[in-house]
């Protein structure tokens, strides 16, 4: 159902690959809701992925761009502001990567060249986004971006590993930015921390669905979906939030304040 939450307004949408991403969720449910958006990816991964159907199933365009390099992210701020005809009102950062997760480096021996590059993709990233969008005074005011994170920025998952770094920096990203964002320009920033979502990236994780089968025991509600989290961008990139930012809020069926389930004790306590 569709309640033109987002009619008028223009965005960039970072991350998309197949349908099993949430950008790509995201992207759908923002064309459904109004919104026109350029969608961007790094050439490597549009080589891998499904961009081009998704571009034409909403009418978009695409500018690859390596989101760690500062003069593509200004070619594509550029022109997306010349395709979309306008400021930017929305921006998803759905990135993440790490190396020594793909090479099964343990955390205890990680190769520290391989965790400046996953660090720069997943967190430094988002800063240089942004960045790129506050010198170029490129967003409207009352704008909103948003980035995906997880819980292991709080809480410990062994083979989370350097990624868990990685998404506590980017969560940092978002309060500091989102301050002078604010302040200056009346920008909203915030962070979704998703529920396991067995994304292509999610599952190249050790261990991914025991993460999800434990999260799911866990939570309340259940594990959030991927549509789910495309679901509550939407609101968070719509007027209806104007005044949340700075906020990591959680999309997870309630994990993450459920000390213990009922499920899971009666898992452990099985005879």
């Amino acid at each position: 159902m569709s309640y033109n939450l987002l009619k008028g307004k223009r965005g960039i949408i970072f991350g998309a690959l197949d349908e099993n991403s949430i950008a790509w969720k995201t992207a759908e449910r923002v064309h459904e809701e109004g919104g026109t958006f350029v969608l961007t990816n790094a050439p490597i991964a549009m080589r891998m992925g499904k961009i081009r159907d998704l571009a034409e199933k909403t009418g978009s365009e695409i500018i690859p761009a390596d989101a760690t390099s500062t003069e593509d992210l200004q070619n594509l701020v550029d022109k997306s502001m010349e395709i979309l005809g306008g400021k930017i009102d929305f921006v998803l950062h759905s990135i993440g990567m790490s190396v020594n997760v793909r090479k099964g480096r343990h955390y205890t021996d990680l190769n520290y060249d391989w965790m400046t590059k996953g660090w720069d993709v997943s967190a430094v990233s988002f800063h240089k986004v942004m960045q790129t969008l506050y010198k170029s005074d490129a967003m409207s005011e009352w704008g909103s971006i948003v980035a995906l994170t997880y819980m292991a920025a709080q809480r410990t998952f062994p083979d989370y590993n350097d990624m868990a770094d990685n998404k506590s920096y980017l969560e940092s990203i978002a309060r500091s930015f989102g301050y002078f964002f604010g302040k200056d320009r009346k920008v909203r920033v915030n962070t979704i921390s998703q529920s396991p979502t067995p994304t292509t990236a999610g599952q190249g994780v050790k261990g991914f669905d025991g993460f999800i089968s434990y999260a799911e025991k866990m939570s309340p509600l259940g594990n959030a979906t991927a549509l789910d989290c495309a679901n509550y961008t939407v609101t968070l990139f719509s007027d209806l939030t104007k005044r949340v930012t700075m906020q990591n809020l959680y999309n997870d069926g309630g994990f993450s304040n459920t000390g213990v389930s009922q499920e899971v004790i009666e898992r452990f306590t099985e005879e």
